[in-house]
């Protein structure tokens, strides 16, 4: 009886082909001929063979098309090119590399385009296609790369017979395990590092900083789902301990993935009809692997294997999709979903990575019953869902139930039957949806219904929530227009016909009316007013304010000027105050120029206004109720301007949003433009920095005069002050984003291709940082945390504190840890200490730092505030970013403020350190012995004693809290560096172990004396007797080893004498 797996398992490594009758008629079989490599493309399996055979394999039908043979050896690797799929390469035993042309196509005969002997004498260990030009990059087992690129006689006559010259890439430290190449970047992997080259510009980077020692692969990883569709590729590098590190496309190691705990979990059965698979759900062990080679497969996964597993990752979330012990494993080939495994005995074997319930199809097609009922039993979480009811129906189950045997697979069948009682319908994950739609669909009929209902009969109004009649008399809101259509009689094209007619009658009618209140927004005057001897002439009104705007703004220019007013505020503010009415009455908006002018008319004014605005008076009258509440606020609004007419220009819209004016509203003179804007950027910036309720507001001033200000001075202020004042922020982020709609940079932003909009952004440099701001903001939207990681490219001209002023804080911080990274290892503490201004932003960041992507207080600190045990092995999202931080340097006050952030958080690293710098030894040696961690002690940046006095404070400790630190857990935490989630008890903090230390330093005798001074009983165990007794033998003879060395010296130095 099969045994279920864990609901979190949805995918399988499935075997649906046999390839043996296919080795065998190639007689790869026998002990004399094995197959030696393979490789696999979207067409061909290719084989290489001991003898120097190439075997190509037409995948559809598993048919043998050609066999290429070589006399310079066995065949070691072979290559199929991706993007063309007429070459391959080959390279032999001596060390030669050969790129054939098949020429299928033309049915010709295959032909060596290019031959390379660069390599003869070595082992050749990688080859690798560029994956747009017909080249091949080789390493061997030297360490040497080289390029070799292949003529073509599809490029036209000749073009076969040019010899291009093999060119030597570079030589790297050891043996090549790996190589990848991807847009323009090659990938080297050897023994000890990995290696990033670009072969255009002929520049090379390590990735990472750490060494290693053995065969550990690398490949690049094609972003190719979600928002970060069309960026760089990421790089997966192999480390020792099943981690591999994550780089950008720079080289530059973003994290680091752990999956020797998520190995722990048991091996999912391979699907195959060599034998029944069979689930045991005991888990395993930590598991401490390397992996020597990684490949993209798939869906964004990640492969490797070892000669006893398959592994597949999910590096996106860090997380294992599955893995499955296969056995004899020599080398793996992939393409997309499908593997092929060369085994060391030489077998060959054909798998496909699928879901469980896509298995469970393909087995049914084949007719494999028993095999089928044993996933859908093993799978029956992925089988019961809805979802699979596409891929295996109801009815095929119940097929398959009948298929099986009543008498030998009765067990398996009533396991079956289960899963099936349990199935959910085809139409269950789908009605929700299906009604959600159809219920969006009515409503939206409906509502196109009453709109036109509504404009045929004003009177009658259908509230679609009740489906009742709403009184007769009822008002209608907002500007009336009517559509008359009979919409139930009319056929539909005659209706839609009318409908159309009527909507171009009504915009062509409200167009003029717009235009008309547009030419008489200075002076909304009645009709008769036009004809009255009274008649304003606009023209002239419009110069004579212009040239008293000028008058007004070159008599403050010249008070501000004045060395004695710049000084003094209060005279700035005084000579402001009194050219803001005149700029005001000039260039203020529309409605409050004509509020006071039209506050003077009486109510028959405002009568006709309102009769001007509604084209439809004839058809429906404003209620009474109504017009008696219009006529007290018209009586309020009218004493509000008789008692105070300049407070209605200054605050009648302080309290509503105003749109932003990114325009003059009339032409203004260049000298005049500059006055104005040199007095209202001033303006601005008293006003904020004053924070100014009397006068106009400086969020309301910025939107209503936005397009007289100077960008970058009012970016900087509202950088200054957007804490304080959030709205002014906010309003100059809205104007820039109106300012910059227009930009050729905006399309493409909406297209939501996050790589192409930030090359547009660097085609426009040199920008200003107001408009890159606004740019910013798009991007932030569209992309969020992705686009603010990439904003660190744009540093000086965007700071981190326009960053700030944007993106959330856990943003922010991902922004400014890539930005520091950015810089060489050697610059970033200087870097970063330039970015402190002001000096409190330190304490800001490192409370951000350690209040986001950081281990929870109670796995740091106890309930009573001291540090839990091995709790500085906590991984710290931004440990890199701390440890700068609290490594700059900085006073006493501020370093004791930082070392008690950092012991509130429990982040101990970081503690330890300071209280370093401050000399507070006593607490940090009280801290080491409740983490309880040795190396502390011992480590370049631990904290030694350096005085007896130390020592015997240090023993005291350790005695002291000996008994109180709890237990080791017996699983690993996280970030824990014990093996296996074992308890091992080497490296904890003990007199004994102390004694040891102590030993080392002073000698076994004296420390033991030590002891007894200080009343530290203390038990030595064999191990720890033997070695302070091999102390005791070491300091002798390095005391008789000094004794005859200077002896000698005595003596040379006497016979020279002489």
């Amino acid at each position: 009886m099969p045994l279920v797996v864990p609901e979190n398992h949805s995918h399988v490594l499935a075997e649906f082909d046999c390839l043996d009758p296919l080795l065998s008629a190639l007689r790869l079989d026998s002990g004399r001929l094995k197959c030696t490599c393979l490789a696999v493309s979207r067409k061909w399996l290719a084989l290489g063979t001991s003898t120097g055979g190439l075997h190509l394999i037409q995948k559809e039908g598993w048919k043998q098309r050609l066999i290429l043979t070589h006399k310079e050896g066995s065949i070691t690797q072979v290559a199929c090119c991706p993007h063309d799929e007429d070459f391959i390469a080959v390279a032999t035993s001596q060390g030669l590399v050969v790129v054939w042309e098949l020429q299928l196509e033309r049915r010709g005969r295959p032909e060596r385009v290019s031959v390379s002997s660069e390599h003869r004498g070595h082992d050749i260990t990688a080859l690798c296609w560029d994956t747009n030009a017909l080249r091949v990059f080789v390493g061997d087992s030297a360490g040497k790369v080289s390029c070799l690129r292949a003529g073509s006689s599809k490029l036209g006559k000749g073009a076969a017979f040019v010899i291009f010259p093999v060119q030597t890439v570079t030589t790297v430290d050891s043996r090549v395990v790996q190589l990848g190449y991807y847009e323009g970047r090659l990938l080297v992997s050897s023994l000890s590092r990995c290696y990033l080259c670009d072969t255009e510009k002929e520049k090379f980077w390590r990735v990472g900083n750490k060494e290693r020692d053995g065969e550990y692969g690398a490949c690049f990883f094609p972003l190719s789902r979600g928002l970060l569709v069309g960026q760089p590729p990421l790089l997966y590098c192999a480390r020792p301990g099943s981690r591999i590190w994550e780089a950008n496309f720079n080289g530059e190691v973003l994290s680091t993935h752990q999956f020797k705990q998520l190995l722990a979990c048991p091996p999912l059965p391979l699907i195959t009809y060599r034998n029944e698979p069979n689930y045991n759900p005991t888990h395993k062990s930590a598991q401490s692997l390397c992996f020597p080679k990684l490949l993209y497969f798939g869906d964004q996964n990640l492969l490797t294997w070892t000669d006893s597993a398959i592994f597949i990752f999910t590096p996106q979330n860090g997380q294992v999709l599955l893995w499955t012990e296969v056995k004899d494993l020599a080398d793996v080939a992939v393409h997309r979903n499908e593997l092929f495994c060369l085994h060391g005995s030489g077998r060959l074997s054909h798998l496909s990575l699928l879901s469980a319930e896509r298995c469970v199809e393909r087995l049914l097609r084949k007719e494999s019953w028993t095999l089928a009922a044993t996933v859908c039993c093993m799978f029956q979480h992925a089988i019961m869902t809805s979802r699979a009811r596409k891929c295996v129906p109801m009815d095929r189950l119940e097929q398959l139930k009948s298929q099986l045997s009543s008498s030998s697979q009765a067990e398996l069948i009533h396991q079956l039957e289960e899963v099936i009682l349990k199935l959910e319908p085809l139409d269950s994950a789908c009605s929700s949806r299906r009604s959600s739609i159809s219920s969006h669909v009515r409503t939206n009929i409906y509502s196109i219904h009453l709109c036109f209902s509504s404009h045929s009969c004003p009177h009658l109004r259908l509230d679609p929530q009740s489906g009742e009649r709403p009184d007769a008399d009822r008002p209608d809101q907002g500007l009336q227009f009517h559509l008359p259509l009979s919409f139930r009689s009319k056929p539909p094209r005659m209706a839609l016909q009318a409908v159309k007619d009527s909507v171009s009658s009504f915009v062509k009618k409200t167009t003029e009316k717009i235009n008309t209140l547009q030419m008489n927004s200075e002076l909304r005057q009645r009709p008769e007013f036009k004809e009255s001897s009274h008649v304003y002439n606009e023209v002239s009104n419009a110069e004579v304010a212009m040239e008293e705007l000028r008058a007004a703004t070159e008599r403050a220019v010249s008070q501000i000027h004045d060395p004695l007013a710049v000084l003094d505020p209060v005279c700035l503010r005084e000579t402001l105050m009194e050219w803001l009415p005149v700029l005001e009455r000039t260039l203020g908006p529309a409605n409050l120029s004509a509020s006071v002018t039209n506050s003077s008319l009486d109510g028959s004014e405002e009568q006709w206004e309102r009769d001007y605005l509604s084209p439809c008076t004839d058809q429906q009258q404003p209620t009474e109720s109504l017009t008696v509440e219009a006529k007290a606020v018209e009586l309020e609004e009218k004493e509000v301007v008789c008692e105070k007419p300049q407070m209605l220009n200054i605050s009648s819209l302080d309290d509503q949003t105003e749109p932003v004016r990114v325009a003059p509203p009339t032409p203004l003179p260049t000298d005049l433009e500059a006055n104005l804007s040199e007095l209202a950027t001033l303006h601005m910036e008293l006003s904020c920095f004053r924070n100014q309720q009397e006068v106009l507001g400086g969020s309301t001033f910025l939107r209503r005069y936005f397009f007289l200000l100077d960008t970058e001075r009012v970016r900087r202020m509202c950088l200054l002050c957007y804490r304080q004042q959030p709205k002014m922020m906010s309003s100059f982020s809205e104007a820039m984003l109106e300012l910059t709609q227009s930009s050729k940079v905006v399309e493409v932003i909406q297209k939501g291709d996050l790589l192409k909009s930030l090359r547009s952004l660097k085609d426009l440099q040199p920008c200003a940082a107001s408009h890159l701001l606004a740019h910013f903001h798009r991007l932030y939207e569209k992309h969020g945390e992705a686009a603010v990681r990439s904003f660190a490219q744009f540093y000086p001209v965007i700071t981190p504190a326009d960053v700030a002023a944007v993106a959330q804080q856990s943003h922010f911080l991902a922004y400014l840890d890539n930005l520091v990274q950015s810089r060489p290892e050697e610059h970033r503490l200087s870097f970063l200490q330039s970015l402190l201004e002001p000096e409190s932003l330190r304490h800001d960041w490192l409370e951000l730092a350690l209040t986001h992507d950081a281990p929870q207080l109670t796995d740091t600190l106890t309930s009573d505030g001291r540090p839990r045990w091995h709790s500085h092995r906590f991984t710290w999202g931004y440990r890199r970013l701390l440890s700068l931080l609290i490594r700059l340097p900085a006073d006493i006050s501020s370093k004791e403020k930082m070392t008690e952030m950092c012991r509130s958080h429990g982040y101990w690293t970081g503690y330890l350190y300071l209280c370093k710098e401050l000399q507070s030894r006593t607490e940090a040696f009280s801290t080491i012995c409740q983490l309880d961690d040795v190396s502390l002690l011992e480590d370049p940046d631990g904290v030694e004693p350096e005085t007896l006095d130390e020592w015997k404070l240090l023993l005291q400790l350790s005695q002291q809290y000996c008994g109180v630190a709890a237990a080791p857990p017996a699983a690993d935490v996280n970030g824990s560096g014990w093996s296996n989630g074992s308890t091992d008890c080497q490296g904890r903090i003990t007199p004994e172990s102390l004694t040891l230390m102590l030993a080392r330093t002073v000698g076994p005798d004296r420390a033991l004396a030590l002891l007894q001074e200080c009343g530290v009983q203390v038990v030595l165990s064999p191990h720890s007797k033997l070695v302070c007794d091999l102390l005791r033998v070491t300091e002798k003879r390095q005391r008789a080893m000094i004794q005859t060395m200077l002896e000698r010296c005595d003596r040379f130095l006497w016979s020279q004498h002489a």
